[in-house]
């Protein structure tokens, strides 16, 4: 194999590549990434086993050829070779040499044909839709599932098609998350769960990833089609809460307020918290009192009143002061509505003017 390409195209998509590459001790050739030239294009995949990429890249093919080398140190290779506009990657013994006019080095290559191939994902299918769309969905949810995988269904991003939206959920039976995406049309998808451990890294490579691409949903995996890359996660096979049950129809008291009054008042509670992070909320219709307070028997105490519309019933609960914060920064409006059912009921947020995202968080025990 030798090929001539750009060098900023190709630091960029081995570096794409290069974050999937696995650890895995039973299978050392996952540490490496894959280039096979042909036809004028360079194919780069990389695969933990949970997550892969595939992507191409236009170059010169002098000689085709495939071969398997550490992603990591090619990345390095590459990113302190000299500023110069085209670099050359030719198979030798024993290795790729790597070259430009005034830097030459040889990375170790591995057996290729151990490199596992990327699945071909079947079934249904979403085009058209944009990594801007999938970037606001799994950032607006993917911090409230479980971190513990013991039910693996709560550690990961719920994904399904309802009416004409992509709906994107996810909880760890504390407080829950659901963003709304419009699509074009109505789609008929299967449900989906992706891992949690997966969406940081789809997060990542979605910000580098403009445009749109084709979501398809198979079994057991789900994969995001562009023209030039391919990624393909692993999917959870289990059955998703059904939490329509637990949002309250009609909250018994509602508060609306500034979100960024509601923020700081948060920020100020936050220093007096306990060990336990428990923040109270005092909520008065009649009186016209809306309070956050919260008591540290080591550090003392603070109580900010935050001013908004108030209706209903008197209610007095306590939150987790990281789950209530949370709450706000997928919200889109520069006013939030908080709605509560009751004692020991969750209180629901929302945005005044975007009903796209809800976020539901249970009151702490006394």
């Amino acid at each position: 194999m030798k090929i001539e390409c750009l060098k900023e195209k190709l630091t960029d998509g081995i570096t794409k590549a290069e974050r999937l590459t696995g650890k895995n001790l039973s299978l050392p050739i996952l540490k490496c990434i894959f280039l096979e030239a042909k036809n004028n294009l360079l194919t780069v995949r990389a695969t933990n086993l949970d997550l892969g990429i595939e992507l191409t890249l236009p170059v010169k093919v002098v000689r085709p050829g495939s071969a398997a080398l550490l992603g990591n140190v090619l990345t390095h290779v590459l990113n302190h070779i000299p500023e110069e506009k085209n670099v050359i990657l030719e198979q030798d013994e024993g290795g790729i040499r790597v070259g430009s006019k005034a830097t030459a080095a040889l990375i170790k290559t591995f057996p290729h044909e151990d490199f596992p191939t990327l699945p071909k994902v079947t079934g249904a299918e979403i085009k058209s839709l944009s990594s801007d769309d999938l970037l606001r969905g799994l950032r607006s949810v993917w911090f409230s599932a479980a971190l513990s995988s013991v039910k693996p269904e709560l550690s990961s991003v719920y994904l399904h098609a309802e009416d004409q939206e992509l709906v994107f959920v996810a909880t760890d039976s504390f407080r829950l998350a659901e963003k709304r995406i419009p699509l074009k049309k109505k789609e008929e998808i299967s449900n989906v769960l992706i891992p949690l451990k997966n969406v940081p890294e789809l997060v990542r490579l979605l910000e580098s990833i403009p445009g749109s691409f084709t979501l398809t949903i198979g079994t057991n995996q789900v994969a995001f089609l562009w023209d030039s890359v391919a990624l393909v996660s692993r999917t959870i096979d289990g059955t998703f809460p059904d939490y329509k049950q637990i949002l309250p129809k009609e909250g018994k008291t509602e508060v609306v307020a500034l979100k960024a009054e509601l923020v700081n008042a948060l920020k100020l509670a936050h220093i007096f918290s306990d060990a336990f992070q428990q923040v109270t909320f005092r909520i008065a219709p009649k009186d016209k009192i809306f309070e956050i307070r919260t008591r540290n028997a080591e550090v003392g105490e603070s109580a900010t009143l935050v001013g908004g519309a108030l209706r209903g019933d008197g209610v007095t609960l306590s939150f987790n002061h990281r789950y209530l914060s949370d709450a706000f920064q997928p919200v889109a409006s520069d006013s939030v509505a908080l709605s509560l059912d009751g004692a020991g009921k969750p209180m629901v947020v929302r945005g005044v003017s975007d009903s796209s995202f809800l976020y539901l968080v249970m009151p702490m025990n006394k």
